[in-house]
């Protein structure tokens, strides 16, 4: 068994979980998600816990029976409490705009840039460098936050660039570092 797919899943209240053979239904008060899996694995609800179980201990269920728990307990997470990913621009000039849904980014190209959210997804602007996208499924918010930091990824010699928040830039030795 594997030791992720273990470990309980405690199911907050107002969260419904609705399981089929082979595919389950998360809703809660943010939303809902559902998600496909292997039907030879099962999920079970009793007392507001939630146990994933897989029939033999062969590598390929070991493997499934950890995805499928952590799938579930973020599906559970994301229609509870939701995810949210901090994006910074760091650059002179370097600045983001809120534009509807989207957000048009100014960041040292020729034009600038718009990026429309994807489905379930909301982009907020705060102040002028700071982004930061929520939503209920973990997969598109960090999808979102990737494609957001690729317009501009940070510059491994001046730190210029879009980064997550907190992320810490390496930055290289010029060329004169190298001259002793």
């Amino acid at each position: 068994m594997s030791r992720v797919g273990r470990t309980p899943i405690p199911l907050p209240s107002g969260v419904k979980l609705t399981i089929e053979p082979g595919y389950v239904v998360v809703s809660g008060p943010k939303g809902e998600l559902n998600q496909n899996f292997d039907s030879t694995l099962t999920i079970n609800v009793a007392d507001g816990i939630v146990i994933v179980s897989c029939p033999e201990d062969s590598k390929q269920y070991k493997a499934l029976h950890g995805l499928i728990r952590s799938l579930v307990a973020n599906m559970i997470t994301g229609v509870s409490q939701g995810f949210q990913k901090s994006l910074d621009l760091v650059g002179v000039g370097y600045r983001a705009q809120q534009s509807g849904e989207g957000v048009v980014l100014q960041v040292g190209l020729s034009h600038p840039v718009n990026i429309q959210p994807l489905p379930g997804v909301s982009l907020e602007v705060e102040g002028n460098n700071r982004i930061i996208v929520s939503g209920v499924d973990k997969q598109a918010v960090g999808q979102m936050a990737a494609q957001i930091r690729s317009t501009r990824k940070p510059n491994a010699y001046t730190g210029k660039g879009v980064r997550y928040a907190g992320e810490q830039v390496r930055l290289k030795p010029g060329k004169s570092a190298g001259r002793n």
